[in-house]
């Protein structure tokens, strides 16, 4: 089952980062993701199976189609 994560998307995940933070900024999604941590910064590749596993909610990002609605 694969599920619907997107660019900049916050996952929570079951366990903390040593930092002490649990939530996550996606920045890259396909076979693996490129993951942010929000409390210290640290960026990791994970692979997609084992991130997911892992996942305890995902919050949507505000996707920026509306930033880019070219009002000019």
């Amino acid at each position: 089952m694969i599920m619907d994560i997107q660019l900049n998307d916050i996952l929570t995940m079951k366990k903390p980062h040593p930092c002490g933070e649990k939530r996550w900024q996606v920045l890259r999604t396909g076979a693996d993701f490129r993951l942010r941590c929000l409390g210290c910064g640290h960026e990791i590749m994970v692979p997609r199976f084992k991130a997911e596993k892992n996942i305890r909610s995902i919050s949507k990002s505000e996707n920026s189609s509306t930033d880019s609605s070219g009002s000019r």
